[in-house]
């Protein structure tokens, strides 16, 4: 059974950091395609950055050069790191797990970040 935890999130000043992570249980990640979303009222659910089975990281625009994925599979558990917040970045932030053998899609409960003064 798969099950995605995330915590790390938090209020956090412009220009600030923070972790996010995404502790997974009941997955293998070579099968599983890791991605974080986030959402903000009334929006549609934004793809942010993916780990792909392959090692292979993609990042949209409005983050890159300012987030990192990283994933341990000792752990297994997957991160964002994220720098240099903007309040624009303020959102419910969320882990997701791909299975690339079916395409099901597992999704955690969500960890809110606001950036703001």
């Amino acid at each position: 059974q798969v099950q995605l935890v995330e915590s790390g999130g938090g209020l956090v000043q412009p220009g600030g950091s923070l972790r996010l992570s995404c502790a997974a249980s009941g997955i293998i990640f070579r099968f599983f395609v890791m991605r974080w979303y986030r959402q903000t009222p009334g929006k549609q659910r934004e793809l942010v950055a993916d780990f792909s089975t392959g090692g292979v990281t993609n990042y949209a625009d409005s983050v890159k050069e300012r987030f990192t994925i990283s994933r341990d599979t000792a752990k297994n558990t997957v991160y964002l790191q994220m720098n240099g917040l903007k309040p624009e970045d303020t959102a419910v932030y969320y882990c997701s797990a791909v299975d690339s053998r079916n395409l099901l899609t597992y999704w955690g409960q969500g960890t809110k970040v606001t950036v703001s003064s």
